[in-house]
């Protein structure tokens, strides 16, 4: 069975973002599959690049036990823009994520993914987003 692109962003959206889930989120990218967050700097807890399944788990199920990262993504009021590319393996994701920290602080994080996919698996997925404050400002 082949995936559209929008299904498999939607199945790393809910692997990732909502159920946090580092094994499922590993299970969507090929073996050799890449994972880079370029705006992330040097020390950060997760790693700027993660090659392989395995490096995928463990990096992203790091990053979602960081104290920053705690709270929920309200998906009613989030919201994503998909691009289809020229190339059929390549698309792009605008995306305005709420997030509801545990003290019910409101945020919302504004971030681009670009996707390459093979064999209806993700090969390589570039992170555009910004670091979570320590304290998000009301929205």
């Amino acid at each position: 069975m082949t995936l559209t692109h929008r299904e498999i962003f939607e199945r790393y959206v809910y692997a990732g973002a909502i159920s946090r889930d580092p094994e499922a989120m590993a299970g969507l990218f090929t073996d050799d599959g890449e994972y880079e967050a370029p705006l992330v700097p040097d020390g950060h807890p997760l790693p700027r690049r993660l090659v392989g399944r395995e490096a995928i788990r463990a990096g992203i199920g790091a990053y979602h036990r960081e104290p920053a990262f705690q709270g929920t993504v309200d998906a009613a009021e989030s919201g994503y823009v998909l691009h289809e590319t020229a190339d059929p393996d390549v698309f792009v994701v605008e995306i305005d994520s709420v997030l509801v920290t545990p003290t019910g602080q409101r945020a919302t994080m504004s971030l681009v993914q670009i996707f390459r996919v093979r064999a209806g698996r993700i090969a390589r997925l570039r992170d555009y987003f910004p670091l979570p404050a320590e304290r998000p400002a009301d929205t």
